[in-house]
């Protein structure tokens, strides 16, 4: 999966002798654009996301495009998703049948409703444990609410226990949020999102819209109808469908948005404040933010026996749903693959760190070099990880004090 951002001002695509000619936007009057050329049948893009002002796209440079199977996504100015041209849709009517039946059905609805919210839930507390490894003030216990899910028996009440367990999860992620960013939670009194007035919620409206056009993608290449959701409800120009496939995948933006929280990447010159006081990501912003979220949609999960990368486990899980719904499963299910939520710069770890005597840890025939690098990134307030060779040095180092 490979993301190409376009943003600033004057970014032009077109195609020139059979290739494919992209200018950048221009981010200032002193600094030149980036020019990208790709080749017919060369074209290592998957995806190009357009987030500007202005500018020129050919309709020679959107065939060519299409042609080669290349998503264009262009995002409004608050980041959220205006359009996406998307390649040749498969045209298997059957499955969209399937899907108006499954749909008008109220106890097959609220079966399939039921699994993209099981697979939220699994996943909101895949953010949470990851969290609490550093921020042990981070509390939550979504047991009750997950009997009261399996009680449900209408989308409404099921809604309803989405809307709880969405308060809590949103109140204890704010706690891991550095005051600097001036983040308000995501749920207000009405437990409904508010607008993009600080950095955080900003990068993960930005980060919700890129996985919405993978959702359209993935719903384009099974034949689904991308309009006609279980979990949310139709409604005019809205992508229904998308919207429940972003449930169970949500957790790999908030992750994303975190990671450039922890290791200080966002600074306030990568926002600009509108007219209406909401807040947008500067170029250099959606820059940052854009690959990062990149990043975590190439990582790779253990799916069936192969390490598959989770742009590719969202295709799969939509291919799984579309066989369903024509019978050919039994069963859906959205919470498989698990994450691993496991990290190793937990407060345990970098305490532990902090505790070896440089004697220590040279008695060990290790170099002074290397535990001065470890301690300097358990003293700061960033993520870090430690090499197989570390973590077996330290956990040497644990034992021999445990038998002393």
């Amino acid at each position: 999966m490979r993301f190409l951002l376009l943003n600033g001002n004057g970014i032009d695509i077109r195609v020139n002798n059979a290739k494919m000619c992209v200018k950048d936007g221009r981010f200032s009057t002193t600094e030149e654009p980036q020019e990208y050329v790709f080749s017919p049948k060369r074209m290592d893009i998957d995806s190009i996301i357009i987030y500007a002002q202005n500018g020129n796209l050919t309709l020679d440079a959107i065939r060519w495009l299409i042609k080669h199977n290349v998503q264009i996504s262009i995002l409004n100015w608050d980041g959220k998703l205006l359009t996406t041209m998307l390649p040749p849709e498969s045209t298997n009517v059957k499955t969209r049948f399937s899907q108006y039946h499954a749909f008008e059905d109220e106890k097959a609805r609220v079966k399939i409703a039921k699994n993209f919210i099981e697979a939220k839930f699994d996943k909101t507390q895949v953010v949470l444990e990851h969290l609490k490894q550093r921020y042990p003030e981070i509390d939550y216990d979504f047991t009750e609410d997950l009997e009261k899910l399996k009680k449900t028996k209408t989308i409404k009440e099921i809604m309803g226990v989405e809307g709880g367990v969405a308060y809590k999860y949103w109140n204890e992620f704010s706690q891991a949020i550095p005051e600097k960013y001036d983040h308000e939670s995501r749920i207000d009194s009405g437990r409904r999102p508010n607008g993009a007035g600080d950095m955080v919620n900003t990068m993960l409206n930005y980060g919700y819209a890129l996985l919405e056009a993978e959702a359209l993608r993935a719903i384009n290449a099974v034949g689904l109808d991308p309009h006609v959701g279980f979990l949310h409800e139709m409604n005019t120009s809205k992508n229904s469908l998308a919207y429940d496939l972003q449930e169970p995948f949500r957790f790999l933006v908030d992750l994303a948005v975190l990671n450039l929280i922890e290791r200080d990447c966002m600074e306030k010159k990568d926002f600009i404040r509108t007219e209406s006081y909401s807040l947008r990501l500067r170029p250099t912003g959606a820059k940052k933010l854009t690959e990062e979220i990149n990043l975590w949609l190439n990582k790779r999960v253990n799916y069936k026996g192969n390490m598959t990368m989770w742009s590719y486990v969202m295709f799969l899980k939509t291919r799984e749903l579309a066989q369903y719904l024509v019978g050919k499963r039994q069963e859906t299910d959205f919470v498989e693959p698990q994450y691993e939520t496991k990290r190793q710069d937990t407060n345990d770890i970098r305490q532990k760190i902090l505790s070896i005597s440089y004697s220590d840890w040279k008695k060990l025939g290790f170099s002074k070099g290397t535990l001065h690098y470890m301690k300097k990134n358990a003293k700061a307030d960033t993520p870090f990880t430690l090499n197989a060779h570390n973590k077996e040095r330290l956990d040497k180092w644990e034992k021999l004090v445990a038998n002393d």
